[in-house]
This record gives C-alpha cells, structure tokens and sequence, in this order.
C-alpha cells in the first residue's frame, strides 16, 4: 500500500548503491544470493530468540533485496535475476514466521501457521496475476521498472517490513501482530482477486 509512494525517496539512494556496486563488478545475483543469506540469518536469529541481532540482519536483508534491483537496472536485467529475486523474497517471507514458531511453539505456532497460510494467498494471488498480466502484454512502472507486473495491494514490502520489525521488537506480542497480518494478507488477496476478475474479462 506505501510502496509507491515511498519510491521517490528510496530510489536515489538504492540506484546510488547500484551503481557504485555494479562498477565494482559486483552483480545483481551475488547481491540477491547474499541477501538470502542475510535472511537466512535473521531466522536463525529469532529461532534462537537474539532478536537485537535479527532486527539488524532483517533491516540488512531488505536494503540488499532494494540493490539486487538497482544493480540490475544499471546493467542489464534478466528473466532469471527476476526469478531469483522473487524466490529469494518468499523464502524470506516464510523463514520468519517459521523462526518464531520455532523460538516458542507453545505460544506462536498457530498464529505463525495462519500468518503463513495468509502469505500463500498473497503469493498465488500475486503470481497468478502477475503471468496474465504478462500474457496479455500489460505493463506498469508503478513500483518501479520490474522483471514483471507487481500488482498493487493491501499489505506489500513496506507493509511487511513494518509488521517484522514490529514482530521483533515486541516479540511477546507475535501471536496478535501475526493473526492481524494475516487477516491483512487475506483481505489483500481478496482485494487483488476482485481487481483481476474485473481487469481480466
């Protein structure tokens, strides 16, 4: 929902970035693979409930997820950097309910189960519209130049950032910031469902 209008700010410094790395002769899939890694790390860090640690590994992870974009601009984006971009998110995405459920199952698996199903939905709705999207020849630049149609919704990167950080800093509080994420999750690929059933006529 924030996405778009937070691109005039988080856009020069990320292409700044980008640029300074990809004259370094670093890529767009070292950036991405390292970013998975970050993340990676950040779950393993909430699992182990170092969750001063996981703040900054999560914060790490997203600005690299931004430069593996930015990179890829400058020099030259391909299907497959797009796709590693997009898998490397949603292993992201469900490390770390996964990782709270583990730091304490008794207490957070079932919101951590319903925050992961409500992340399916998004996904399958976001996909699934983002290749008929595709195979109809449409386009945006809404939220930037992309390797495919990113459909606007409810709960999006910003959204989800805010609701980890916020899952870190109180992490007592999971269980409630998880079941309203993934309420917000549902009704956003509802949202999206309704606009695909009126676009896709």
């Amino acid at each position: 929902m924030f996405d778009t209008s937070l691109r005039p700010l988080i856009d020069p410094p990320l292409a700044a970035g980008g640029r300074l790395l990809a004259r370094m002769g670093i890529s767009a899939g070292a950036v991405t693979f390292l970013g998975l890694v970050v993340g990676l790390l950040a779950a393993l860090a909430i699992a182990n409930e170092a969750y001063r640690a996981a703040l900054l590994l999560v914060l790490a992870n997203r600005i690299l997820d931004g430069l593996d974009g930015a990179v890829a601009r400058v020099s030259t984006p391909t299907d497959r950097g797009g796709y590693l971009d997009i898998c490397a998110d949603y292993v992201f995405y469900a490390a770390v309910p996964f990782a709270f459920a583990v730091a304490d199952p008794g207490n957070n698996a079932l919101a951590a189960a319903a925050l992961l199903a409500g992340f399916c939905l998004t996904c399958s709705s976001f996909l699934a519209f983002a290749a008929i999207a595709a195979r109809r020849g449409l386009d945006t630049d809404q939220h930037g130049k992309k390797s495919f149609f990113y459909s606007t919704g409810l709960v999006e990167g910003t959204e989800t950032i805010l609701f980890f950080l916020a899952m870190i800093l109180w992490p007592g509080w999971f269980s409630e910031i998880a079941l309203l994420f993934a309420l917000l999750c549902v009704l956003t690929a509802i949202h999206r469902g309704w606009i695909a059933m009126s676009l896709f006529r």
